[in-house]
């Protein structure tokens, strides 16, 4: 690509979107191209038709998703399924009807079986039923790629869809009903550790940039709420489940690495006569515990307080690590392993928390 092509990066103020933002601009592109969710809806067709129409990019990086951790994927599942299919609809539909030369889908490897062998190899898809808590955002993004792969195989369109592993980093969802493990974790050992230590002030500057439920109760009846307490905090699920972690920056270099250097060809072995599985697993291959996961953030923030999991709360997939071999045939490797990542995302929450509150008071 030329560093003046017309990239559109959609979702491009979430976790992986962002980086991917951050990515292109350092490596010399000049005319990128996004929209906040206020400017844009992707679920209105007509909109997302009229930004094409408009704009004419070159090439798309799909990031934009409805997304959230296995409490939501549970409650809302409509939404989850609804909303996803229709983004991905909407977007690659347009990208294939105004000519869009390179695309990029990001997908998760929740599409993969429950059970499936570890590590999980691309041919693993549709082998066997999914886990239930995710099944709706996973059909949505299996959708997506066989999509882009039917476009490809139809049209001879150059649309790679990418599944990545759990990400973490700059710009994550730190809620406490719908994000995600790690950064669920962080924030609740964080709080618990500013309520062990009386630190009213932390407090209230976290509960006033991210805001939870319960305006009549007191600091610590709102947290506990969320298991919560000076003492110990309560985390869902046995602990014993496995994950796989990789940085979000490093998910933004695999994607524009992707975008540059791989096309739909290079995605599966010539002479097959049914092409399929051409989607491409983006990871560390390394996994941790979600026990160690906990003991590991508990350290880097200097909490003293006791770690219980809920062994009547669900664990969802026990183990999902991915096979990276096609990853790292097509020449990209991670560096930054999950112990590094864990400093990286506190220093990072740290930082926001008082960027942040400097802004409030300017206002």
């Amino acid at each position: 690509m030329e560093k003046q092509t017309k990239i559109y990066v959609a979702g491009h103020r979430g976790l992986v979107g962002s980086a991917i933002w951050k990515n292109l601009q350092e490596k010399g592109y000049t005319n990128l191209v996004g929209r906040t969710h206020a400017e844009l809806d992707l679920l209105d067709s007509v909109a997302v038709r009229r930004f094409f129409d408009e704009e004419r990019p070159e090439c798309v990086i799909l990031a934009a998703a409805h997304v959230g951790g296995i409490m939501a994927n549970n409650r809302y599942r409509a939404d989850f399924i609804y909303q996803n299919l229709q983004i991905q609809q909407n977007v690659i539909g347009e990208s294939f009807r105004h000519d869009v030369r390179k695309l990029v889908f990001l997908g998760s490897t929740c599409i993969y079986p429950r059970d499936a062998e570890q590590p999980i190899r691309e041919e693993a898809l549709l082998t066997s039923p999914l886990e239930y808590t995710n099944e709706p955002y996973a059909i949505a993004k299996i959708a997506g790629l066989k999509l882009c792969e039917s476009f490809n195989l139809q049209y001879g369109t150059n649309y790679i869809a990418v599944m990545p592993t759990n990400l973490y980093g700059p710009n994550d969802n730190f809620d406490l009903q719908t994000s995600h493990v790690l950064p669920a974790m962080l924030r609740k050992i964080y709080l618990a550790k500013c309520l062990r230590e009386g630190d009213e002030k932390a407090l209230r500057r976290d509960l006033e940039i991210r805001p939870v439920s319960g305006s009549e109760d007191s600091i610590p009846q709102k947290l506990a709420r969320y298991g919560i307490y000076p003492d110990r905090i309560e985390l869902w699920g046995t602990g014993k489940p496995l994950r796989e972690f990789l940085w979000s920056e490093e998910m933004a270099d695999a994607t524009v690495y992707i975008m540059e250097q791989v096309d739909f060809k290079d995605t599966y072995e010539t002479g097959e006569t049914q092409i399929r599985n051409c989607h491409i697993n983006i990871g560390t291959g390394k996994e941790i515990s979600i026990a160690a996961l906990a003991r590991l953030i508990q350290k880097t923030v200097g909490y003293e307080g006791e770690i219980r999991f809920d062994a009547t709360k669900p664990d969802g997939t026990m183990r999902k690590l991915t096979d990276v071999t096609k990853l790292h045939r097509l020449g990209w490797h991670h560096q930054i392993e999950i112990e590094e990542g864990v400093k990286r995302l506190y220093q990072w929450y740290l930082d926001s928390q008082c960027h942040k509150s400097e802004l409030k008071t300017l206002k």
